[in-house]
């Protein structure tokens, strides 16, 4: 339980390295904008290989409800989010809604296989960094003070520890509640990927954004294949 709750900071944990990183890349739009493209396509390729796989798609109607209530749930967090007009905070909604799934699914997997997923960690590593980067880079403009950035951070770092050991707690349990989360964070990063990150890569690096996206994706699909 322990080790699953360590996996989970780490894989959120890559957050505040997005944070650590913003001073020295963060004056440059081109620089975040690349890293947020390249971590777009890690989180599409994880939506379709790792979240909700082939498999996954034979329990029927629990899938795409979990995936809608996913979608639904960031739309309407972000709804409320835009009223302040600031995306760095619906970047760390994105953040939180895809997060706390994907730690749970982390910790249940380790419950279940005796080894975390090598592909699914590494998608979720190369996505956060850029979804910290900007989101504090988009926070620091809008006026939020550093120490309050950094506790939003650090404390969705330790709740998705927290999921992560749930994740490990519930494995035994005989239900699909595995698949159901993978298919809730599913459809929350997806919405989020067309409503937050991929315009403001576009935004802020142009054109070249396609390429980065589309190469994040091939690295993560290797990965994902190497499993």
């Amino acid at each position: 339980m322990i080790e699953a709750l360590l996996w989970g900071l780490l894989a959120a944990g890559s957050l505040l390295v997005g944070q650590a990183l913003t001073s020295p890349l963060g004056r440059s739009r081109r620089t975040v904008g690349l890293m947020m493209a390249f971590g777009a396509g890690t989180l599409i390729s994880a939506v379709g290989y790792e979240l909700i796989p082939e498999e996954n798609l034979q329990l029927g109607w629990e899938i795409g409800a979990a995936f809608l209530v996913g979608a639904l749930a960031y739309y309407v967090g972000a709804r409320l989010v835009d009223r302040g007009g600031n995306s760095g905070r619906a970047l760390f909604l994105g953040a939180l809604l895809d997060g706390i799934p994907e730690s749970f699914i982390l910790g249940l997997g380790l419950a279940l296989g005796g080894e975390i997923s090598l592909a699914f960690l590494a998608a979720v590593l190369l996505s956060n960094v850029p979804e910290g980067l900007a989101g504090t880079d988009d926070m620091r403009s809008a006026g939020v003070p550093e120490r309050r950035i950094t506790t939003m951070w650090a404390g969705l770092t330790l709740v998705c520890g927290i999921a992560s050991m749930a994740g490990f707690l519930v494995a035994d349990k005989g239900t699909h509640t595995g698949e159901i989360a993978s298919a809730f964070a599913g459809g929350a990063v997806l919405t989020m990927l067309a409503d937050s990150m991929v315009p403001e890569s576009y935004e802020r690096a142009g054109r070249v954004a396609g390429l980065l996206t589309v190469l994040g994706f091939l690295v993560a699909g290797v990965l994902s294949s190497l499993q």
